[in-house]
């Protein structure tokens, strides 16, 4: 139980973000969600590159429901092609990834 995982996306509204963060919280596939401030970003879209205003959301969610919560969050993210990154935390507080294992439990 002393891995955990942190599952981030970007989305164009502080409102959708804190939709994806709520959803995830309330279902159980995260034990928290935190939306970030304003982030610019800049990338290839369709050819062309573009720059726009971004809203992190960053979930912390236990290993064995990393791919439900990556498929809620393709399944209600506005982009085409949504940016969700899964990174692996191998350590850190155990009272902290004990409390994410119990919160993300039903």
């Amino acid at each position: 139980m002393d891995q955990i995982c942190v599952v981030t996306t970007v989305v164009d509204a502080r409102s959708v973000a804190d939709v994806l963060a709520a959803a995830a919280v309330a279902g159980r596939l995260a034990a928290c969600a935190q939306v970030g401030g304003q982030v610019d970003s800049t990338y290839w879209w369709q050819s062309n590159m573009e720059t726009s205003t971004e809203w992190e959301v960053r979930f912390k969610t236990a290993p064995d429901r990393v791919a439900a919560l990556v498929e809620q969050i393709r399944a209600n993210h506005p982009y085409e092609v949504p940016e969700v990154l899964v990174t692996r935390v191998d350590s850190g507080n155990p009272d902290y990834t004990a409390w994410v294992h119990e919160h993300t439990r039903a």
